[in-house]
């Protein structure tokens, strides 16, 4: 398979295939659905086989993920739901032997398929083992040929050989995943906590100016009507307070209405709770994956707050560019500013959150602020 050719010194298909999805296995190992996507359709390569697919059991009899190659995304809505650990299906899963069957409905474990399944013959099943434990498995069927053929002992090595690499992308993947849930909890509590602080101060103060003005009544009419005011305003402060956290704490439906919606939406929020000027401006139609957009807006959203609730501006001004394959996001703010140089400046306003979120999709963020001149927040990221 990976021997290069005497005379031309070139590799096999199979191994250029399965090079290639080793390489971008490794490239898209922080997304697990496309992941398992490469892996079907490699395998469907690999083994010259009309239909590939790979599962991810659930731990509860079911699928976690279950992908296919080969079919038709009509003919997989009309299967319905993820297919149940039943069969075959389920055999792969409980051992670490491979097994091939030269006519799938002929195998005492079948259970017929849905109506809207494609009819199948020759079946291949590779478990997916990972330090001794089942992690998924392969189901390639209906090998290719001028007649009906089986599958081949080359056909099983190929299969054999990309589920160990298939085993490190899936374990790699969940691992992502499961950071990137941990880092969404965390930013959660980060709110609560603000949340409680901010609020919780601003109707301290409220419930102090009320008991002074409760006993400015009988004797001061007049100051008791302005500490009455007082507790209007503190009051109403914590209301603003509130919505825009909560706001915060709602996800925003990027996958819904894509990334300028969305930022239109949150931009108009913003307005509404602070009370401030934001000049949104849109040069250009982005036209980027979803991680991209789930991250260049994490990135407007944070450094929108920090102006918003640190810089005290009149103005902010918000401008996001899509041009000769470049996207470009400038935040900028008339506010108070910072020195850039001072310790412990990213731990208070999540400048290495945002940096860390830029790099994770290939871009570049610069912060210029300086005290009394105000900030401004640039990111550019080059798009394939």
């Amino acid at each position: 398979m990976d021997e290069p050719c005497p005379h031309c010194g070139s590799r096999s298909p199979a191994f250029e295939a399965l090079s290639e999805a080793v390489l971008e296995m490794a490239s898209e190992q922080r997304s697990l659905d496309r992941v398992l996507k490469t892996m079907a359709n490699v395998a469907r390569r690999l083994a010259n086989a009309r239909y590939a697919a790979i599962g991810v059991p659930d731990g509860e009899g079911g699928f976690e993920k279950f992908v296919t190659s080969g079919i038709t995304a009509k003919q997989f809505d009309a299967i319905g739901d993820l297919p149940r650990q039943h069969g075959l299906l389920g055999a792969m899963l409980e051992g670490t032997q491979p097994y091939r069957a030269p006519n799938v409905q002929e195998d005492p474990r079948f259970e017929g398929w849905p109506d809207a399944h494609p009819k199948m013959r020759s079946f291949l099943g590779v478990p997916i083992v990972s330090r001794g434990r089942v992690v998924g498995a392969f189901y390639v069927t209906d090998r290719r040929g001028p007649r009906r053929s089986d599958f081949t002992d080359e056909d099983q090595r190929l299969i054999e050989t990309l589920a160990t690499h298939a085993a490190v992308a899936i374990e790699n993947a969940q691992l992502n995943e499961r950071s990137r849930e941990l880092s969404v909890i965390e930013e959660r509590n980060r709110l609560a906590r603000e949340l409680h602080d901010a609020v919780n101060q601003t109707l301290f103060s409220a419930s102090l100016t009320a008991e002074a003005a409760a006993m400015l009544v009988d004797t001061s009419p007049g100051d008791a009507k302005r500490q009455l005011k007082t507790v209007q305003e503190l009051t109403r402060a914590a209301m603003e307070e509130m919505r825009s956290l909560i706001f915060e704490l709602r996800p925003a439906d990027l996958g819904e209405d894509g990334l300028v919606p969305t930022l239109r939406k949150h931009v108009d929020v913003l307005r509404r709770v602070h009370g401030k000027e934001i000049a949104l401006a849109i040069d250009g139609e982005p036209s980027v994956n979803a991680r991209i957009e789930r991250e260049v807006f994490r990135i407007a959203q944070e450094a929108l707050a920090n102006a918003l609730r640190h810089g005290a501006p009149e103005h902010v001004d918000v401008r996001l560019q899509a041009h000769d394959g470049r996207l470009g996001l400038r935040i900028a703010d008339d506010g108070t500013g910072f020195d850039t140089r001072a310790r412990d400046l990213g731990r208070h306003l999540g400048l290495v959150s945002m940096r860390e979120r830029a790099e994770a999709i290939g871009g570049r963020l610069r912060i210029r602020s300086r005290p009394g001149a105000g900030t401004t927040v640039s990111l550019e990221v080059e798009l394939d």
